[in-house]
């Protein structure tokens, strides 16, 4: 395989990877297939479809090495995944969710800059890739719009306070855990519904133990993952990638951080259903150094009645005063329009990297300290920047305070999410229509 081809297999992954199962070539006989094999409320899902899906998935699981489970049994799996996604899109159409040309096209130009690519190059590779442009886009609007109300529905609702930081970091100290060792996890769910019966139960149960005495004969996980498991990432092998230990969901917390590299445990009975667990790898840090910066600044706004050109020459000639002997920090309580800043003399005081506007920081970091920028416009006006001194600062309290906070955060949104789309599941008019194998 030369290097070109190795460039596109990459990129067909990454998009497998980013926008989940979509296509198969155009004109194959899954194309043809047209049965009905699910009905989802008002909806159908048709078997050319399916079997597009399917392939995708197949494609990625090859590509990462993971055994492929029988096909009636992955047919079930993407299947159940491709109800799940209708339903979510019925309730974004229900909630009159639209995504415009100008989202969809911004999305794209996203893309393209992550695989190092102009958008008419993406679209390229993406036609040499065997897909169908249009149906892409289709499929990238679609997850936009589930995007939109998985936000509008949980992901905004989700709040984070200063006591749940303390007490998470205040928890995890006492039980000596390093704040900063990070677990890859693979992970199996045999769900159950709402109010399950306790027939229900144990029949989830008995169908987690039956997986866990698997992996104990030397199963696969991945592919016990993508044959059994309800969860989210189960056609991905299970795998929720490298997380922190408060990104983990809280019933498996107390497991992960005793596990040894390699074990299983389960199954853990929570709301959502049985879960089975894997320590797939563990990996430390230390602490976090970050070059902060001590900056002032003037700020200029304009108006209708001060534009921009008045703004530069202001600042020109307040840096000229500056470079002839007056003091920065009066001329900012005199002429600064941030009044916050102008009443420490424009002192924005040690700032870390990504805490102020991107334009900002690049003149600064390029800046070296006693020197004066030239007038740099952002998008809340025109400044004047002196850099006062640069240093490499140990900040690892505040680093794991924001981390915890957004480990929190994604741990609420995931449990919540994982809750609200069973429930949908459960709530929704859905028969299957697929043959069994």
């Amino acid at each position: 395989m030369n290097a070109r081809h190795q460039t596109h297999f990459g990129f067909f992954y990454f998009i497998c990877l980013t926008l989940g199962p979509l296509l198969v070539e155009p004109g194959s006989k899954a194309m043809e297939l047209n049965r009905i094999v699910a009905v989802v409320e008002d909806g159908v899902i048709v078997e050319s479809e399916l079997d597009r899906q399917l392939n995708t998935i197949k494609a990625k699981l090859e590509s990462s090495g993971t055994q492929i489970p029988p096909e009636s049994t992955i047919r079930q799996q993407v299947l159940e995944r491709m109800i799940i996604n209708k339903l979510q899109l019925i309730q974004a159409e229900r909630a009159g969710m639209q995504v415009d040309e100008s989202t969809l096209q911004r999305s794209m130009a996203q893309l393209a800059k992550q695989n190092a690519m102009s958008p008419e190059e993406f679209r390229n590779a993406i036609q040499r890739e065997g897909m169908d442009y249009s149906e892409f886009l289709n499929e990238m609007r679609n997850e936009i719009l589930m995007n939109q109300l998985r936000n509008s529905l949980i992901t905004s609702q989700i709040q984070v306070s200063d006591r749940e930081v303390e007490h998470f970091l205040d928890t995890q100290g006492k039980q000596g855990i390093d704040k900063n060792i990070r677990y890859r996890i693979g992970h199996i769910l045999i769900a159950t519904p709402e109010a399950a019966s306790p027939e229900h139960i144990q029949a989830a149960r008995a169908r987690a133990e039956s997986v866990i005495a698997k992996l104990k004969q030397g199963a696969d996980f991945g592919e016990l993952a993508v044959s059994s498991s309800d969860g989210s990432q189960g056609l991905s092998g299970g795998d929720l990638g490298w997380r922190r230990l408060g990104e983990i969901p809280t019933i498996f917390v107390d497991h992960v951080s005793a596990m040894q590299k390699g074990e299983a445990q389960g199954p853990i009975q929570s709301a959502s259903g049985f879960h089975i667990i894997k320590l797939l790898d563990v990996d430390g840090a230390g602490k976090h150094v970050v070059i902060q910066t001590k900056v002032q600044h003037i700020l200029l706004k304009t108006s209708d009645l001060f534009s921009d050109e008045d703004a530069k020459r202001k600042l020109q000639f307040l840096k000229h005063r500056i470079e002839e002997g007056d003091d920065f920090a009066t001329l900012a309580r005199a002429h600064s329009d941030d009044k916050t800043s102008a009443l420490n003399g424009g002192d924005l005081g040690w700032v870390s990297p990504g805490v102020l506007v991107p334009t900002f920081e690049e003149v600064m970091a390029v800046m070296s300290p006693g020197e004066l920028s030239d007038p740099v416009q952002t998008q809340f006006g025109w400044h004047l920047i002196k850099v006062l001194d640069r240093a490499e600062r140990d900040n690892t309290d505040e680093y794991r305070k924001e981390q915890a906070r957004e480990e929190i955060r994604k741990q609420k949104i995931e449990e919540e999410t994982e809750l609200w789309l069973r429930r949908l599941r459960n709530e929704a008019f859905v028969e299957i229509r697929l043959e069994k194998g």
